[in-house]
């Protein structure tokens, strides 16, 4: 069934059961960015977690999932009585206009994956709008029911976003309505506990929202070298303070605001979650303070740690991703072994960031970038003399600088969701 802009109509006509699939395809060399606010009754996206798009590709109830560029799963069951509308948007990602875009077409599908109904569109119908308003699904007299929508806004995204009540964090404020919470509430969480934090968390704030990362639930993860070379970044509080910075990223990105965290020599030890309650001085603490942490020989064997991190996050079936910080000082020598690990974890739902301070020979992992054969670009890596040879907003820059294009790359991949 072919509808055209401005149809309406009850879904109950065209499908039976309440999952379904929403699909976007655009004939475009521009780069599109699709996503799906889940609105309510006062057609206000009042819970940032609703906006599924690929930061964040799934709803929390699994009501709405992008399941690649263009492809929602739908299970309209699923989403809470709050959730009123659903309306399914495209966004050019740099230059152009929508009028540059040719044959185009959306359309629902049964859970069976037959299409039952499409609707058609092309260039001609826009000017230089960046962005679309597709479709809406909403609620009506027990019903759900679609609407052809086609609404274009010359702003992009941030107009979108703007339009359903958020706050689009790195442009000037108008006078609108309540913002979204994820914009706000990393520095009230950290403040509440930790007030010593806010002013790192003030800036984790911003390159989180630079990199388009403030919708993103990740599960952090920090690794740490206790070999004999790094006692000097031990003793002079340097790793105490790669807790600290990463920690208001854990409380972004987590619900529960801990970090995951191993120590390594010649073997791994877990250690306790890091959180709020317990990060202050948590390196001379733990487990009675690094010097007696159980790291066997104090020499590096980066392979074995892998193996444990990588272990214990395979054990759950949770597809949520994953961002593991690890700290070495060099003297990396396994990269064979190194190689086939990152490798092999490409399919995981895991991104890893290798972080070199004050050391040399870091082997394998300064060619990271150049590494073949894995499903997805699975890691990154820079180096630094000092911890603080760049500013604490530099820093947390670099920490997120590959992980959205690797959230994007692994949603479209189905690796994480």
């Amino acid at each position: 069934m072919q509808i055209s802009q401005g149809q309406r109509m009850p879904l109950s006509n065209l499908l039976q059961g309440q999952s379904l699939g929403f699909s976007v395809q655009i004939q475009s060399p521009l780069v599109i960015d699709f996503a799906c606010f889940g609105l309510d009754a006062q057609g206000k996206l009042s819970d940032d977690r609703y906006m599924v798009f690929f930061n964040q590709p799934s709803s929390p109830c699994a009501g709405v999932k992008l399941q690649g560029a263009g492809d929602f799963a739908l299970n309209l069951a699923s989403l809470p009585a709050s959730i009123e509308r659903l309306v399914f948007t495209a966004a050019i990602d740099g230059n152009g206009a929508m009028r540059d875009i040719q044959a185009s077409a959306f359309s629902i599908s049964s859970e069976a994956g037959q299409v039952v109904a499409t609707c058609p569109f092309s260039g001609a119908t826009f000017a230089g709008e960046k962005a679309i308003m597709l479709a809406d699904l909403y609620r009506k007299d027990g019903q759900w029911r679609l609407a052809s929508n086609l609404q274009g806004f010359n702003e992009g995204l941030g107009a979108l976003v703007r339009h359903f009540g958020g706050e689009v964090a790195d442009e000037p404020a108008a006078p609108a309505p309540a913002p979204v919470q994820a914009s706000i509430s990393l520095e009230k969480k950290v403040a509440a506990a930790a007030p010593h934090l806010v002013s790192l968390a003030k800036k984790a704030q911003i390159s989180l929202e630079k990199a388009k990362l403030t919708h993103v639930k990740a599960r952090v993860a920090l690794v740490l070298d206790a070999s004999g070379s790094m006692h000097a970044q031990y003793s002079k509080g340097r790793v105490q303070e790669v807790v600290n910075r990463l920690l208001p990223l854990a409380v972004h990105f987590d619900d529960d605001g801990s970090i995951d965290c191993w120590a390594f020599g010649a073997k791994p030890q877990k250690l306790s979650e890091i959180t709020l309650a317990n990060h202050k001085d948590f390196i001379n603490t733990d487990h009675y303070g690094w010097r007696d942490w159980d790291v066997g020989s104090r020499i590096n064997d980066e392979p074995r740690v892998m193996e444990k991190v990588i272990e214990h996050y395979q054990r759950s079936a949770d597809r949520t991703p994953v961002y593991v910080m690890f700290i070495s000082d060099g003297g990396v020598h396994e990269n064979r072994k190194i190689t086939k690990l990152m490798t092999d974890a490409a399919k995981l739902p895991i991104f890893w960031q290798f972080v070199g301070i004050g050391g040399r020979g870091y082997g394998i992992l300064e060619k990271l970038d150049d590494m073949g054969g894995r499903v997805v670009d699975n890691c990154n890596f820079f180096a630094l003399d000092d911890l603080h040879q760049i500013s604490e907003e530099q820093l947390y820059d670099q920490l997120m600088e590959e992980f959205p294009s690797w959230i994007k790359e692994a949603t479209a991949k189905g690796i994480i969701g």
